[in-house]
């Protein structure tokens, strides 16, 4: 693995690499020996890259640990990375291409495809990942003594598992947990490991294991357990007109994370991912539509029955002479119990 040049990463996000294609705007499912066309179509690097791109475009220097391979759609998705100024740390393999998943929205959410087969693990990478005071991953078995030792170090560690396949949401996968600052599941994830039928005893239930579990609720908001600081908030979903679910929970922790890197509070910091994340399910493309730092006052200002107009004061406070300046805030102010190498 070979990092290219740019900025000096304040984020790393690591997992597995996919090329999405997404279609939107679906009336229902295609059923056999049909054709469906749709104008709400995009296409971009989604998984792991979803948390990268998310926070590339709030002004976070974001570096991306994956595997890809040699092949021409691996070239493509490792092209629109450098577009987006993310700092490739992307090791190439020759006998293995990059999985494709197909996304078909319709009925308020998506069903995927994904052809292709996964990744390595990820412990090979991460032995010489760049040093971040926070991190965003895909976990796998492996990860569990790098997580612990880049805790010791001061970096917090936001965690996501995916969903079980086998759907037999046993406990102890979250073993993996141990080290990580915080555990990002979706409201379906959460009650599954919890054996809870709520989403706020599942919260409550994971910050147990890590100090802050927020548990994504969709077209409902989002719960947050800060169990450090003995906190907790219920943030309301942003109003949107629903286009497209691809990669949103994957674009609200990418905002989260870098929300980490400001002296914003709980609330405000989950108030802000669920804005960033609403915006891009209101457009098509996944990731490829999470918005820019400058676009999300101006979103606000065109959307007034979005939100309470005060409920978003602090981000009109911090970006009140422009995205650039907070940016450079992002890129820049020190975070509290990093210990560098």
């Amino acid at each position: 693995m070979t990092v290219a040049s740019g900025p000096t990463p304040r984020l790393l996000t690591a997992g597995q690499l996919f090329l999405d294609l997404v279609f939107a705007d679906l009336d229902g499912a295609p059923r056999l020996g049909e054709e469906h066309w749709t104008p709400a179509f995009g296409w971009g690097p989604g998984g792991i890259a979803n948390y990268a791109i998310a926070a590339a475009r709030l002004g976070v220097p974001t570096a991306l640990v994956a595997d890809a391979g040699s092949d021409p759609l691996s070239r493509l998705v490792r092209e629109r990375l450098v577009d987006e100024g993310i700092v490739d740390a992307i090791r190439e393999v020759s006998d293995w291409g990059l999985p494709v998943t197909a996304a078909m929205n319709y009925d308020g959410d998506r069903a995927l495809v994904t052809g292709g087969r996964p990744a390595a693990p990820l412990a090979s990478l991460l032995r010489d990942a760049p040093f971040t005071p926070v991190a965003a991953l895909h976990l796998d078995d492996s990860v569990s003594p790098w997580i612990r030792e880049r805790a010791r170090r001061g970096t917090k560690v936001f965690a996501d598992v995916g969903w079980d396949a086998d759907e037999q949401w046993d406990a102890a996968a979250l073993e993996v947990l141990e080290g990580c600052h915080a555990f990002l599941p979706n409201e379906a994830e959460a009650r599954a490991y919890t054996r809870t039928d709520d989403a706020r005893r599942a919260a409550r239930s994971l910050a147990e294991r890590v100090p802050l579990a927020v548990v994504t609720r969709g077209g409902h908001g989002a719960l947050a357990v800060d169990s450090a600081a003995g906190d907790e908030v219920e943030i309301d979903a942003v109003a949107i007109d629903f286009v497209d679910a691809t990669g949103a929970g994957d674009v609200f922790g990418g905002a989260l994370a870098a929300a980490e890197l400001t002296d914003w509070s709980l609330r405000e910091r989950v108030e802000f991912a669920t804005l960033v994340a609403a915006i891009t399910v209101s457009r098509p493309g996944g990731a490829a539509a999470a918005p820019r730092l400058d676009e999300l006052l101006p979103w606000l200002d065109a959307h007034p029955a979005a939100a309470d107009p005060t409920r978003f004061a602090f981000l009109r406070d911090a970006l009140h002479d422009s995205a650039s300046s907070f940016s450079l805030f992002l890129t820049s102010h020190p975070t509290q119990g990093v210990n560098h190498p």
